[in-house]
């Protein structure tokens, strides 16, 4: 009875090796219940079969660079999972985004097997999301954002508060959250030297200066913490 869990556990610790760049063994024990000396075993079973797996002392695990492992299969419940959130994606207001998921969903769907992509697309055809929104797209700046914000980059926008005050300011993005179907940026911004959050859909234009900056030592619980208060006592800053 212990030989099925295993091999489940085994191919689920490849997966979490080939999506993250580094995996801790503590990580591996408790997302699969297990103990970490039950890992270490899975991690020299996985290193005998040749998979070329990277120990790094006091950090964790990681793949070889450049090594690949087969394409994987999804389960029918994973592949119904996906399914939905694309039909989610689709009312999203942003172009950018609703283009990139569509095309790297179109890819995912590429790896289901014949009888699966019958059943995805009789699930795509049956799952429908309303709302009572007008669905035209606010903007799309999402996904070069994003790549500024995972490299570090500075940006430079110009941006119509709600106001109607132009400014042009660089800005150093931290993080992105949805709320009424408005993607909202959360930055430093160089011109007001503080962090000011920003509506995606009232940038104007966007252009990558390509300036690294510091990345700020700081998770987004943090951020809330010391300015989250502050913006409510002053919500005539947001944007300013």
């Amino acid at each position: 009875m212990e030989e099925k869990p295993r091999l489940s556990r085994l191919t689920a610790i490849l997966t979490q090796l080939q999506s993250s760049r580094i995996v801790t063994a503590k990580t591996l024990a408790e997302k699969h219940d297990v103990s970490i000396r039950t890992i270490y075993r899975d991690i020299r079973t996985l290193e005998k079969s040749g998979v070329p797996i990277i120990t790094e002392e006091g950090k964790g695990y990681s793949m070889m660079e450049g090594y690949q492992l087969p394409p994987i299969m999804f389960t029918e419940d994973e592949a119904n999972a996906l399914i939905t959130a694309e039909q989610l994606i689709l009312k999203n207001k942003d172009a950018s985004f609703v283009q990139h998921y569509s095309e790297a969903i179109l890819k995912i769907k590429a790896l289901l097997k014949g009888s699966q992509k019958d059943k995805a697309s009789l699930l795509t055809d049956r799952v429908y999301f309303t709302d009572n929104f007008l669905h035209q797209r606010t903007s799309n700046y999402l996904m070069r954002i994003q790549s500024a914000l995972i490299n570090f980059q500075v940006l430079n926008i110009d941006y119509l508060s709600l106001n109607k005050d132009f400014t042009n300011r660089d800005i150093e993005p931290f993080a992105l959250y949805s709320t009424q179907e408005k993607w909202l940026l959360i930055a430093y911004c160089r011109l007001r030297k503080a962090f000011r959050v920003f509506r995606i859909d009232l940038i104007q234009k966007i252009t990558n200066t390509y300036v690294q900056f510091e990345s700020h030592n700081m998770t987004l619980e943090e951020y809330y913490k010391s300015y989250d208060a502050y913006y409510q006592d002053h919500p005539e800053l947001n944007g300013k």
